[in-house]
């Protein structure tokens, strides 16, 4: 391999960083900058290191690795059956509460739109007290939210459920991807981000198979929510049995024992004030990245069923064939985004995704359907798939927790009427089938959606930041820093104030480092 060349700093600047970001999208090394120990920043361009044998990347993990990757994963799919419980039964529910699809979807609005205060509030805490208790409280709670919704007598009971559900929904995301990368080896990180990222289409598909054994009964969706609160209940007793993230603790030894509130706090400020650049771009991305997906999936099986004329059990296989190939998309084009670049393979699948989109909604029969279903969502969750890790290197180091989530479940939030703006424009237009029906137009409202929103997500992706390679894995704990300094005021030290700024400076270089 030719050695590294320098290469110019990165830039500073919205525009400056939009421009070079572009032009360094058509250029195979990346730019990279390295920090020395002593703070020194120098910026080089790399190549990527060859794609490795997926078997010796999974070697590389070791079994305390192994366990909490998988915890974290089996948190995330917990996350996705909840929620798809509700969106792939949208038919049902709107029967047993005889009410409209449209007010039914209010539901999933309220869900998303509430999110992202529960993702402030679990993720910081994931920050400050670490990811195992946030985490254990959120998956209990989120049980419990489910056999409240079984006993909702009224629609308006329903809402209210769901809207508190959306609060403890939104813990998960942070802290289940920082607990299960964040000891990932850099080299196996796409693989390992594509493969959680599958997590929620693997969550789905477990919801869709829960629907197609329970049958099309009206009453029916309330074995699936048990089914849901069973599983979101079984993760969090059993996160109970492991120990805290050894890297969380670690860290924390590394910067200071004990992180007090006002010192943590203080980081913060400091991190939004450096850092609001970034976190407006990660949450336009990931409003694009949620409208992607909601769009695409929530109302699929209404298309089926509604627009499609298909039964139950068609509609539910269709939907499970769907997800089958976002599983199988998300971890290929995540794993290959080492290798050709996280923004390359972003702006690829979607480009990809916006070309199926005739093939994914004028078939009419079940084979045809189910086989461009699974294309298309091969694309959707192949962009998604680069996401976890993406966001993990794009996000202040120690902010791992709190970052990616506030920005996903803020996006979330805007996001929010995704499924509800589908049913309306469906519900108020009609299109007519082969058979003669005049039918609500689901498939045309998706299709024209998903191809404005797949535009959205390339131009984003290409013109927004990148850092593959970012090494995180020492950073101390957010708080831990700022509280060295304080505590040297308060004991009256000469040095304090020539400390803070070393502090500064050495925040400023861990924020800085790519």
């Amino acid at each position: 391999m030719a050695p590294n060349e320098d290469a110019a700093p990165v830039a500073k600047g919205t525009i400056a960083t939009m421009k070079q970001s572009w032009t360094d999208l058509f250029r195979w090394r990346q730019r990279v900058a390295i920090t020395n120990e002593y703070g020194e920043t120098t910026t080089e361009w790399q190549s990527p290191e060859p794609l490795q044998n997926p078997v010796k990347l999974f070697v590389q993990l070791s079994a305390r690795d192994w366990v909490f990757f998988l915890v974290g994963l089996a948190a995330w799919t917990a996350d996705a059956f909840d929620f798809h419980a509700l969106s792939i039964q949208t038919v049902k529910l709107a029967a047993y509460y005889d009410t409209t699809k449209t007010n039914v979807t209010t539901a999933i609005t309220l869900t998303l739109l509430l999110r992202s205060v529960g993702a402030a509030f679990f993720g910081l805490a994931g920050d400050k007290f670490g990811r195992k208790w946030p985490m254990v409280i959120n998956m209990i709670v989120l049980g419990l939210l489910q056999i409240a919704t079984i006993y909702s007598a009224t629609f308006q009971q329903f809402l209210a459920v769901r809207s508190l559900f959306g609060l403890f929904m939104g813990g998960v995301y942070g802290n289940a991807i920082a607990m299960a990368l964040e000891n990932c080896p850099v080299n196996a990180r796409g693989l390992m981000s594509g493969i959680l990222q599958q997590g929620y289409s693997f969550g789905y598909v477990l919801a869709a198979c829960a629907n197609l054994g329970v049958g099309g009964s009206t009453e029916s969706w309330k074995t699936v929510f048990w089914i849901a609160a069973g599983l979101s209940i079984a993760v969090g007793l059993i996160r109970i049995c492991f120990p805290e993230s050894q890297q969380f603790l670690a860290a924390k030894r590394a910067g200071k024992p004990k992180v007090t509130p006002a010192a943590f706090f203080r980081e913060t400020r400091a991190m939004l004030a450096k850092e609001w650049r970034m976190c407006i771009y990660c949450v336009i991305l990931m409003t694009w990245f949620n409208y992607y997906s909601h769009t695409s999936q929530d109302s699929y099986t209404t298309f089926l069923l509604t627009q499609k004329e298909f039964k139950n059990a068609a509609a539910s296989r269709g939907s499970i064939i769907m997800k089958v190939g976002a599983c199988v998309g998300g971890t290929i084009i995540g794993y290959l985004s080492q290798f050709v670049g996280r923004r390359r393979a972003m702006v690829g699948a979607a480009l990809i995704s916006g070309c199926l989109i005739p093939a994914w909604i004028l078939p009419t029969g079940e084979p045809s359907l189910s086989a461009s279903g699974f294309f298309m969502q091969f694309f959707v969750q192949g962009a998604w798939g680069v996401i976890p890790i993406h966001l993990n290197e794009l996000s202040p180091p120690a902010f791992r927790s709190s970052f990616p989530g506030i920005t996903y479940q803020v996006g979330n939030m805007i996001s929010s009427p995704s499924a509800q703006i589908v049913n309306a424009i469906s519900e108020s237009h009609h299109v007519r089938v082969a058979s003669g029906d005049r039918v609500e137009a689901y498939g045309p409202t998706m299709g024209v959606a998903t191809a404005i929103i797949a535009v959205g997500i390339a131009v984003t992706a290409a013109l927004g930041p990148e850092k593959r390679g970012s090494r995180f894995e020492t950073t101390a704990p957010a708080g831990a820093e700022q509280d060295v300094v304080v505590k040297r005021r308060e004991s009256g030290s000469e040095d304090a104030y020539e400390s803070e700024g070393q502090l500064e400076k050495g925040s400023e270089a861990k924020l800085e480092k790519a």
